[in-house]
C-alpha cells in the first residue's frame, strides 16, 4: 500500500505539504495542490485515518453496516457481536445503510479510510459493492457477510436457509388446511424476501393457489397495506393464510384485519419470519419463523477476528444456520373447507 511519504516523493514536496493538501487544501498553492493530487491519484492512495489514532498501527474498532436499524432483528445480531467482541475489548460502530445502496458506498467509502479492524455487513444487494468489499479485504479489512450467503471473490458469510424457512411456513400452513395462500413482502431484490417466497412456492401444489403481494419495503406501514388488499378481496378468492416477509410486515397485517373486523387466525391465519419479541407481545401472538439473530452476530464476529488474528493462514468459511418454526395463536386454528353442498348455498 502506498504511504504519505511515496506520495510526497513522486509530487517532489515534503510530506507536510501533503498533510496540508489532505487537510487544509487552502494553504497550498493550487499547482502544488494539483501535483499532489495528481500523485494520489497515481498511487492509489488513501490514507489511513485510524493511524493518525492509534500509531501502534492496528485499530481496535469493529463496524457494523446495518441493512435496517428500524428493524429489531438487527439489534439482536447486535447484541451477539458486542458480546464477542467484548471478550477482547473491542469497540464496535454500527451504521445504518437504511436498504439505500448509495448511502452504503458512501459509508464502505468511509471505512477504507478508516481502517477498522474488520467490517461486518449485509450489502443492500448482492453484487452492487462487490468492488467496494473487495478492496477492503486488500488493504487488510476483514470482511464478513451476515445474514447474507452470497460468496465474495474474498471472505467469510454467516446466513440462514431462508429457502427452508419458506417451506417450513408453507408446510404449517397446508398442515393447517389452507389451500389459498398469499405471501406479503419485498422488494425482491433483497434476496433474503425472494428465497423465503421460494421457499414457500416450492412446497405447495397444483391445487393450492399463491398469491403474492409485492411490498416495497418490510415494515408495518406496508404491512397495514398488505392487509388492506387482502381484506378488500372477495371471501370466495381470499387467502386464508398469509405468510409475511418478516414479522413487523405480520404486525401491519394483523393490526389492519382487526380493525377491519377479520378474525386472526379463524378469518385469516398469520405467519411472520424472524421472530423477534415484538411477535410474541402481539394482540394476537404470532406464529413466526425463528433466526438465531444473537448466534449469527456472534459468529460473524468470531469468524471476522479469526481472519484478522491468522491473516493469509486464514480458511473462509460459510456457515448456514437452520430456522425453526414457532408456533403461535395466530395459525393455531385448523382450517377445513366447506362441502361442495354447503358451499353452494
Amino acid at each position: 500500500m502506498s504511504s504519505i511519504k511515496e506520495v510526497a516523493r513522486v509530487a517532489g514536496v515534503s510530506v507536510g505539504t501533503v498533510s496540508n493538501v489532505l487537510n487544509r487544501p487552502d494553504m497550498v498553492a493550487p499547482e502544488t495542490r494539483d501535483r499532489v493530487l495528481a500523485a494520489i491519484a497515481q498511487l492509489g492512495y488513501v490514507r489511513n485515518g485510524s493511524a493518525r489514532q492509534l500509531r501502534a498501527g492496528r485499530s481496535r474498532t469493529i463496524a457494523v453496516v446495518a441493512l435496517d436499524l428500524a428493524n429489531p432483528f438487527f439489534i439482536d445480531v447486535l447484541s451477539g457481536v458486542e458480546a464477542a467482541a467484548q471478550r477482547d475489548k473491542l469497540t464496535v460502530m454500527v451504521f445504518n445503510s437504511s436498504k439505500d445502496a448509495d448511502r452504503e458506498a458512501r459509508l464502505l467509502e468511509m471505512l477504507e479510510e478508516q481502517r477498522p479492524l474488520g467490517v461486518l455487513i449485509t450489502p443492500v444487494n448482492d453484487r452492487g459493492q462487490r468492488e467496494r468489499l473487495d478492496r477492503l479485504v486488500s488493504r487488510g479489512i476483514p470482511v464478513v457477510l451476515f445474514d447474507n450467503s452470497s460468496r465474495l471473490s474474498h471472505g467469510c458469510a454467516v446466513a440462514v436457509d431462508d429457502v427452508l424457512g419458506g417451506r417450513l411456513a408453507g408446510l404449517h400452513l397446508r398442515e393447517r388446511g389452507h389451500r389459498r395462500i398469499a405471501f406479503a413482502g419485498g422488494p425482491f431484490t433483497v434476496r433474503q424476501v425472494e428465497d423465503r417466497r421460494d421457499g414457500l412456492a416450492g412446497v405447495l401444489t397444483a391445487d393450492e393457489t399463491l398469491t403474492v403481494i409485492p411490498l416495497p419495503d418490510l415494515n408495518v406501514a406496508t404491512g397495514r397495506t398488505a392487509g388492506q388488499k387482502i381484506a378488500e378481496m372477495p371471501p370466495a378468492t381470499r387467502p386464508t393464510a398469509v405468510f409475511c416477509g418478516n414479522d413487523l410486515v405480520a404486525l401491519g397485517v394483523l393490526q389492519e384485519l382487526t380493525q377491519r373486523g377479520l378474525r386472526v387466525p379463524d378469518d385469516v391465519a398469520i405467519l411472520g419470519y424472524d421472530d423477534i419479541d415484538f411477535a410474541a407481545a402481539a394482540a394476537v401472538p404470532l406464529s413466526s419463523i425463528r433466526q438465531p439473530r444473537e448466534q449469527l452476530g456472534h459468529t460473524a464476529t468470531v469468524m471476522m477476528l479469526e481472519e484478522a488474528n491468522q491473516g493469509s493462514r486464514h480458511q473462509h468459511r460459510h456457515v448456514i444456520f437452520q430456522p425453526e418454526l414457532v408456533e403461535r395463536t395466530s395459525t393455531a386454528a385448523m382450517r377445513t373447507e366447506p362441502k361442495a353442498a354447503e358451499a353452494a348455498t
